[in-house]
């Protein structure tokens, strides 16, 4: 593959003509290999519960928390990580990340009792938020603007959403050929490759010198958005409607609204608001919390539906999402291929429409479903259709952000991705759960999958809101993927 030139660091002064250039490929290799590790911890443990659960002796709460850990943490120090990444390096920031994640890993993997365990995914979370920021700054910063940069955002989504899409396989193969403790050991040998990989190959950029971390706005932001974080997730079990989760999810909406308060002040802001008055970035982060809100709740459904109804061993509900794993893969493949000819606008229209027919063809689901009517068919129109959507947001999104803000801008898409995720999954838990009704004993088969068919047809209303939001609001584009008025 062509040599690209240094565009990944973006500084004040022209780097020693003695600096080899790095290979982009190699970048975004390396990029992409930890979006995926971060991805997929989101989703790979799902599989292991039972186990874990059994061998730590944790409670139903302490279970859930082995999962909310992770995405409290990973959503609330997202855009902090993004702008210290843009402030202290990107290439440094990858690395900080990556090696807290990997400890994080070790932590888990090695725990002992069920704090031990929660802890460590916090740790992992933690690292995650500092690593994935920097992953899609350093994929754009590779690849000068145009065809050849679509490609590689393509790639990068595309390994991102495989990294979702593979977490239940994985955990199924490793709980049953190993153990659940491998589940988070793995990440211990492929950290230590992709650490290798960062510093063979990837070069330093800071194009926040001289500036200074905006301190309050940090603490504002970090604090909100994990306070909003853990009252969504604790709405599965507490309800909506109860006191403490809503103390809770106004506690998180004060602390952003004073940190908007702040940001509006202070001299170096740490998420400037003027980056919200660029249409294309508003809108597009809007539709991608509302993408994630829908894909990561049918990754959850799928999985449980395949072994509560069904009746699938772990590794036979992964291998059975297999095909909507290379759905998702082939849709960002396909996306950079397609932008020139529809138009970024079009095509993520296209894609969101393609995806809502797959989730109300899954909210049909039955309690004898085969697998290709109930998993199959649906799952790869679903996840084939986020693929296609997901691609052009992430590129309208990140196309008008300037050098400086460009890991801001990066945090803000994933900030956006995660806490769809943790707002959909939430909300869709408490769907199903009032459709099933309380549970004693043994879960009906029938009653679990009528709760499941209603958060898929939620799903598709979602993704049908995302549709229109995206006509009234996202600007045209033309074939070239140039704005229109």
């Amino acid at each position: 593959m062509t040599v690209m030139p240094q565009t990944d660091a973006v500084t004040s002064t022209s780097p020693a003509p003695s600096a080899p250039a790095p290979r982009a490929w190699a970048v975004v290799l390396v990029a992409c290999a930890g979006q995926f590790l971060v991805v997929l911890d989101v989703s790979v443990v799902n599989v292991a519960l039972p186990s874990l659960r059994a061998d730590l002796g944790l409670s139903g709460l302490g279970l859930q928390w082995v999962l909310n850990a992770y995405s409290i943490a990973f959503a609330g120090f997202m855009l902090l990580g993004g702008r210290a990444a843009d402030l202290y390096g990107r290439k440094a920031m990858f690395l900080l990340g990556l090696v807290v994640f990997t400890v994080g890993s070790v932590a888990g993997g090695l725990a002992q009792e069920g704090w031990q365990l929660v802890a460590g995914r916090a740790v992992q979370g933690l690292g995650a938020a500092v690593l994935s920021p920097a992953t899609l700054t350093l994929v754009t910063g590779a690849v000068a603007p145009g065809p050849a940069r679509t490609r590689a955002i393509g790639t990068w989504t595309a390994v991102g959403a495989a990294g979702g899409a593979a977490g239940g396989f994985v955990g199924g193969l490793l709980v049953e050929l190993l153990s659940w403790r491998w589940v988070l050991l793995i990440n211990v040998p492929i950290g230590v490759l992709v650490l290798a990989g960062a510093l063979l190959w990837l070069r330093e950029s800071r194009p926040g010198t001289g500036r200074r971390l905006d301190l309050p706005g940090a603490v504002l932001v970090t604090g909100g958005l994990a306070t909003l974080a853990y009252g969504i997730v604790q709405t599965e079990e507490a309800g909506w409607g109860d006191p403490k989760t809503l103390l809770t999810l106004l506690g998180g909406l004060v602390l952003l609204a004073a940190f908007v308060a702040v940001e509006a002040r202070t001299a170096a802001p740490l998420m400037p608001l003027k980056i919200f008055r660029t249409r294309t970035v508003s809108a597009a982060n809007t539709a991608i919390l509302l993408f994630g809100s829908s894909s990561f709740g049918m990754w959850f459904f799928m999985t449980v539906y395949a072994q509560n109804v069904l009746g699938h061993t772990p590794l036979q509900a992964g291998l059975a999402l297999v095909p909507s794993s290379l759905a998702v893969v082939l849709g960002s493949t396909l996306a950079p291929r397609l932008m020139p000819a529809l138009g970024a606008r079009t095509l993520a229209v296209i894609g969101a429409l393609v995806a809502a027919s797959g989730f109300a063809w899954q909210s049909t689901m039955g309690v004898d479903g085969t697998f290709l009517t109930t998993i199959l068919g649906p799952g790869i129109l679903m996840m084939g259709g986020i693929g296609l959507a997901t691609t052009p947001l992430a590129t309208l999104a990140t196309s008008s952000a300037a050098p400086g803000d460009a890991g801001l801008v990066s945090g803000l898409v994933n900030t956006s991705r995660t806490m769809g995720g943790a707002l959909g999954l939430a909300t869709l838990s408490t769907v199903a759960a009032a459709v099933t009704g309380p549970v004693h004993g043994t879960p009906d088969p029938a009653a679990l999958t009528e709760g499941y068919a209603a958060a898929f047809r939620v799903s598709a209303a979602i993704l049908l809101t995302a549709t229109a939001l995206m006509l009234l609001w996202l600007p045209r584009t033309g074939r070239r993927g140039t704005e229109q008025p």
